[in-house]
């Protein structure tokens, strides 16, 4: 193991995560890498005249990049699947507030974050807004990294149940933070303000918050890294290192889906329940000249890697895992099964993976979830019944998964980028 290359990937990914507060930036930081690479944005709203080389597109918080310079286009795709998102707090169309002194803006869960680890931390505001121009609304992304807001947790004076019962918080009430002890004006013109444009040019927005704590090395030995957007930032950041890093020569088709909306369920537009990734492929392998039948023998050749974190054990509470099957943090990276196909993953998939893995000299962590508790998904199983490509389901190991500040080790991130880039340049006929 390089750990100098290790190191270096993690600082890499910390710069990343930086970059990446909200679904559009991770998507416009993704971008912004691969033409350094040498690719090509196409517009979806365009002809494609010439998709087949570096090529990548974008909807809203997705992207899906692909290198078609040199490749059979019968031979099938290796695939990569992510997702932008994490949990979080995401602003309301009509946010403001008022309650005893304190201006507050009013927040919606979203997806299923742990809502304690958002309190009593410095808040800032990411996402896109909405504006009027001149042809029509004007769609632009914002990042406001500075402590604007704050949920403030109640006094342990105020509340003695709570070590007793535990910590318990109503979304709707307590879940709202304050951002003024003055005479703060209205969000929508304190926004036009920043962006320096009327109030009345603002239509909308996709606004929400994020931790200012930025990524570390931890840990007497300086094994841990946390971060908030662990979950799936590393697994974005990993996939487009990988595809543009590496040169491709082989007849498979090397490609990344970075998917929005899976932490509510995949099943928007961007999502992975959606048709960016299927349509994408379709169009490419149209220009390559593939009729209908050619096409389903191309993707019945395929094989994607749904690339999500993957829970550890837990030190403190190791009998919610399996006893079985103890992941642990930097012992490789993860395998996710599950008898009911809450994972992908199926035995030729994870055979596939398990070849490449010791090809590499890399170990491989096998999780399943007990049978007495409930298992997580992710795109996999989406991914596998909106293509019909074989999918399996794989991660790194990390703790805290939905916390605002995720805990992960220092070598797997890098292990798994090599992992992925000897996937999409894996030639091994799947039949």
């Amino acid at each position: 193991m390089d750990t100098l290359a290790a190191r270096a990937h993690l600082d890499d990914l910390a710069r990343y995560l930086v970059a990446a507060p909200s679904p559009f930036h991770a998507v416009a930081e993704s971008a912004r890498r691969l033409e350094d690479a040498g690719f090509v944005r196409l517009d979806e709203g365009e002809r494609w005249v010439d998709p087949l080389g570096r090529r990548y597109t974008v909807r809203g918080g997705a992207l899906v990049a692909w290198d078609a310079s040199a490749f059979d286009p019968t031979a099938g795709m290796r695939i990569v699947g992510a997702h932008t998102d994490s949990p979080n707090l995401r602003l309301r169309p009509r946010p403001d507030r008022h309650s005893v002194g304190f201006a507050q803006l009013g927040v919606e869960v979203y997806g299923s974050p742990l809502l304690n680890s958002w309190l009593d931390r410095d808040l800032g505001l990411s996402g896109r807004v909405a504006r009027r121009g001149s042809d029509g609304p004007v769609l632009v992304d914002v990042l406001f990294d500075e402590p604007l807001l704050r949920i403030p947790q109640l006094a342990i004076h105020l509340d003695r149940t709570i070590g007793a019962e535990g910590l318990r918080l109503d979304p709707q009430r307590h879940i709202v933070p304050v951002w003024s002890t003055g005479d703060a004006p209205d969000f929508r013109h304190w926004l036009a303000a920043r962006l320096g444009v009327g109030a009345d040019e603002i239509l909308s927005w996709d606004l929400m918050t994020h931790d200012l704590t930025p990524p570390a090395v931890l840990g007497v030995d300086g094994s841990m890294f946390a971060a908030g957007r662990l979950d799936n930032l590393l697994s974005c950041h990993a996939a487009v290192t990988a595809l543009a890093d590496g040169e491709h020569d082989g007849s498979t088709l090397p490609m990344i889906a970075l998917f929005d909306h899976e932490e509510v369920g995949s099943v928007t537009a961007s999502g992975a329940a959606g048709e960016v990734l299927t349509g994408t492929i379709e169009r490419l392998l149209h220009a390559a000249g593939l009729d209908v039948e050619a096409r389903r023998v191309s993707m019945a050749r395929s094989v994607c890697l749904s690339a999500d974190g993957a829970h550890a054990t837990h030190p403190n509470w190791p009998e919610r895992h399996e006893p079985d099957h103890m992941v642990l943090l930097d012992g490789g990276p993860v395998l996710k099964s599950n008898a009911m196909a809450r994972y992908a993953t199926d035995a030729r998939g994870a055979a596939l993976v398990d070849e490449l893995a010791a090809r590499l000299a890399i170990d491989l962590q096998h999780f399943v979830s007990r049978n007495d508790m409930p298992c997580g998904s992710t795109i996999g199983p989406v991914t596998a019944t909106r293509s019909g490509i074989t999918t399996v389901d794989v991660g790194v190991a990390q703790l805290s998964m939905h916390s605002a500040r995720e805990l992960t080790g220092v070598l797997d991130p890098y292990r798994f980028r090599l992992l992925l880039g000897a996937f999409l340049r894996d030639d091994t006929a799947v039949r």
